[in-house]
């Protein structure tokens, strides 16, 4: 069976992928280049076809969670710098280095550990809380911050090739957290300068997540480290990313069956529905476990030729169902959850916003059953 033919798909656009770094490229100072970030599957939305298509777009840097992560986008991408901003159990320090594979230090004796656990050096970037509250070296002053980094860098089996942070809130536009961000920023910027005052010069220094490069770029920051922007989705939705940014993903599904529904008749579990009116109803052929979310229950709608259509009753585990009443509609029709048709859009970020959640937990929810389908747009 073609996975197109499947019961619900996810259908990836390399070529808009392909624009988004353009975009992006186009964004950055001329000595800033992109760290695509791809854990989590490339947000969702295949790890592999995503890093070979970055790398044939001229993408150098990459960006994980884990070692695992790192080393499928070694298999992808051979010659690659890869970045595991997270934890890598010390034991396993043999492996990056036998992988060349730069590991996030989250504290000194971290640092100190992983070194005991290998015959060679691990490249590493060194992680500076600067106010996330997450992971990284915690110092009150740049000054005590550097001194650790230099003493970290004279460490025989640690190769210190950088320093990084992450902005908390980069994607808030309130005074506050502006003033945060500047703080963070300040602070990343006064150890790096300290480093390089006492001869330590590092190649990299990193603190431009998605936030920052749409709302408050800096040339300073080597690595743009573009993660959700890079999908086409918005770090804090409504706050509105370049329009020339496109969502690289989009969700389908088909109708299975279309029934009527009189007036009072119920609809899905709980008896949370009932028809206001004799209804044309159809079963849509996605649900839960493929990560559309329950809490769109009666809230929210999907493209039916080009027409949005009221969910009514629960989503169930692998089915939902829609009124389509005012849609000629039969068994077989596409229908689209996410993405385009005709002249209307449902975006990750709507659906996000109807669960009071974020398009990151959207596009990374769908689940490893729906099938994603890499294709190039109908102009290229």
């Amino acid at each position: 069976m073609k996975p197109y033919l499947k019961r619900a798909w996810a259908e990836i656009s390399l070529s808009d992928l392909r624009n988004n770094v353009n975009v992006i490229n186009s964004m950055l100072g001329a000595n800033t280049e992109i760290m695509a970030v791809v854990k989590a599957d490339a947000y969702g939305h295949g790890e592999h076809q995503v890093s070979r298509c970055l790398w044939e777009s001229g993408v150098r840097h990459f960006a994980v969670s884990n070692l695992d992560e790192a080393i499928e986008v070694r298999k992808s991408c051979p010659e690659a710098e890869v970045l595991i901003l997270g934890y890598t159990p010390p034991e396993y320090g043999q492996a990056l280095a036998d992988n060349n594979i730069i590991q996030g230090i989250v504290s000194s004796e971290y640092a100190y550990e992983l070194a005991e656990n290998t015959s060679d050096n691990i490249r590493c970037h060194i992680k500076i809380d600067t106010g996330m509250g997450r992971i990284g070296l915690k110092y009150d002053s740049p000054s005590e911050c550097a001194e650790e980094i230099i003493r970290l860098s004279e460490c025989e089996k640690l190769s210190v090739e950088g320093v990084y942070t992450h902005f908390a809130v980069a994607d808030c536009d309130d005074e506050e957290n502006i003033e945060y961000t500047d703080r963070q920023e300040k602070f990343i910027l006064d150890v790096y300068d300290e480093l390089a005052e006492k001869g330590l010069k590092l190649r990299h220094l990193h603190f431009a997540n998605s936030a920052t490069i749409s709302y408050r770029n800096s040339e300073r920051s080597t690595l743009a480290r573009a993660g959700i922007i890079m999908y086409g989705l918005c770090p804090n939705y409504p706050m509105k990313i370049d329009n020339r940014l496109k969502s690289v993903m989009a969700l389908k599904a088909v109708i299975s069956h279309v029934k009527k529904v009189c007036k009072g008749e119920c609809i899905s579990y709980g008896r949370t529905f009932t028809a206001p009116r004799d209804m044309d109803i159809a079963t849509v052929t996605i649900g839960y476990a493929d990560g559309y979310s329950r809490l769109l229950s009666s809230k929210g709608e999907i493209l039916v030729h080009g027409k949005r259509c009221r969910i009514v009753g629960r989503v169930c585990m692998d089915q939902l169902m829609i009124d389509v009443s005012e849609v000629s509609a039969k068994a077989g029709d596409i229908v689209t959850l996410i993405g385009k048709d005709g002249d209307d859009e449902i975006t990750a970020d709507e659906l996000a916003a109807i669960c009071s959640t974020i398009g990151y937990e959207v596009v990374c929810g769908i689940s490893k059953r729906v099938p994603r389908i890499f294709h190039e747009s109908e102009e290229e």
